[in-house]
């Protein structure tokens, strides 16, 4: 038995034409995309004898084959961010163990810089073969996942196939998704929201996924307008593109039936101005790596607004104090997880394992609460939690306040090294396109309306383009302060 092959094996035999995956270079119906998984991983076991094999391609048909040519050859993907620094990933593959990759053509020049071995994914659709769906166990180590974080030593989380199979059924559930489903991935597949979401829960359900390797809104809006898209799982920064073109009618998203946002907080304006504008409200869910990764999903059924919605099918959600314990209902704490998502731990590093995962519980970092009726809000982050003056403050909080700013689309708060109070607050904002930007001055004054005086950011600098890492997430620590 094996909960990720066996449901592609049904639908190859039971509906061999019908689309599975496509892109703008390779279109695979549900038989294809089998040939092509099984064809590479026929290669596999005479091209490394190691356990891990790296995968290096951009969201794609042939991105999904290669990870399902792994564990029909038994071996455990590695999706490789190629957006990394050549050292930075030198360091993943080292950390996993690597000497093999499954390569996209564009990139192999990436890879050999690496001194890997290339295996062209291409090599998938030019042989021939029938490779034997292999026998797991439900705790054997199915993907070894890299978290988006740079700084300081490769983080892989070892998730399971009682984690991802899990979870997936569990979004299946929550969110009512059916066979009938068209997806479009957007979402990196080297990062667990893409891998999951958009790669896994489709070929589960024998759904159809459309793939495109980069985000152009004016691509994407054509695209679910032709392919009749009915489920687009993105990140809000994307949604807010979409919603600033002035191209967009609600024809376009006539088809859509689920609109998902996760990855990044959803602006609860640009959440607005969709549903007002095309008629379809954006459901927002939260997770993480180390969560396989989806943990919580408002749903059309259940909905909350300023939520992240309520906790999957086996999974709790419960908020922490400093000691530990529980802390009353609308009361913020640091959010920990528990159930069948819950990674093994981190390769390599027992110590940091131990630290993040206690008894099975997920200590996730995110501060936030839950309702009476379940419903997570997210509020902060520990990790980026400054003290000024004594006083905790969170990003977070100062980001909502200026993105309720008429003129501003986005905004991020990091915290700066002050003789005096410790930390202060100093904010980057983004204006609308087209909009006219507003004075420092402006920003500030209108933050003073809303926020205590200590959270006022001490400066507030107007950034046409904000830094961003491959998922779309601002990289906070790419923002420079000037003279601060």
């Amino acid at each position: 038995m094996h909960p990720l092959l066996d449901p592609l094996e049904r639908h190859a035999h039971s509906e061999p034409d019908h689309l599975a995956a496509c892109d703008p270079a390779l279109t695979l119906t549900c038989r294809q995309f089998r040939s092509a998984a099984q064809n590479l991983a026929g290669q596999l076991p005479v091209a490394t004898q190691r356990p891990h094999v790296g995968v290096l391609a951009p969201t794609s048909a042939s991105g999904a084959a290669a990870v399902y040519a792994c564990w029909y050859a038994g071996k455990v993907p590695v999706p490789l961010n190629f957006m990394l620094a050549p050292p930075e990933l030198a360091k993943v593959a080292r950390d996993a163990g690597l000497d093999l990759v499954l390569c996209a053509a564009p990139l192999v020049a990436l890879a050999r810089g690496l001194d890997l071995r290339v295996l062209p994914l291409e090599a998938g659709t030019t042989t021939t073969g029938n490779t034997p769906v292999p026998t797991i166990k439900p705790d054997d180590l199915a993907v070894l996942l890299y978290t988006s974080g740079t700084l300081g030593e490769p983080k892989g989380a070892c998730l399971t196939f009682e984690n991802l199979t899990r979870n997936a059924e569990a979004c299946i559930q929550a969110a009512e998704l059916t066979s009938n489903a068209v997806f479009l991935g957007l979402l990196p597949q080297f990062h667990a929201f893409g891998l999951t979401a958009t790669t896994i829960v489709p070929l589960m359900l024998g759904a159809t996924v459309h793939y495109l390797p980069r985000f152009s809104p004016t691509v994407v809006l054509n695209l679910i307008a032709q392919q009749r898209v009915s489920v687009f799982i993105t990140i809000a920064s994307m949604f807010g593109a979409l919603t600033g073109m002035k191209d967009a009618t609600p024809d376009h998203f006539a088809s859509l039936t689920h609109a998902i946002s996760g990855g990044e907080p959803l602006s609860p304006r640009v959440a607005q101005a969709w549903e007002d504008r095309f008629g379809v409200r954006i459901c927002e869910g939260y997770g993480m790596t180390e969560a396989s990764p989806v943990v919580t999903l408002n749903t059309r059924r259940h909905y909350r607004p300023g939520s992240v919605g309520r906790p999957l099918p086996g999974i709790t959600v419960e908020a922490l104090n400093h000691d530990a314990r529980p802390v009353p209902t609308n009361h913020d704490g640091e959010l920990v997880i528990r159930g069948h998502c819950v990674m093994r731990g981190y390769l390599n590093k027992p110590e940091l394992t131990a630290t993040t995962v206690r008894d099975g519980t997920l200590f996730s970092g995110d501060i936030g609460h839950l309702d009476a009726d379940g419903f997570v809000y997210i509020t902060g982050r520990a990790k980026e939690m400054l003290i000024v003056g004594g006083e905790n403050v969170f990003p977070f909080e100062i980001e909502s306040v200026l993105t309720q700013h008429p003129a501003i689309a986005e905004a991020a708060v990091i915290g700066v090294r002050d003789d005096l109070r410790g930390e202060l607050p100093v904010a980057f904002a983004a204006p609308l396109p087209g909009v006219t930007p507003p004075s420092e001055a402006e920003l500030r004054t209108f933050c003073r309306d809303r926020l205590a005086p200590y959270k006022i950011p001490r400066r507030i600098y107007i950034e046409t383009n904000l830094p961003r890492g491959p998922t779309g997430k601002i990289l906070k620590r790419a923002l420079l302060a000037p003279g601060l």
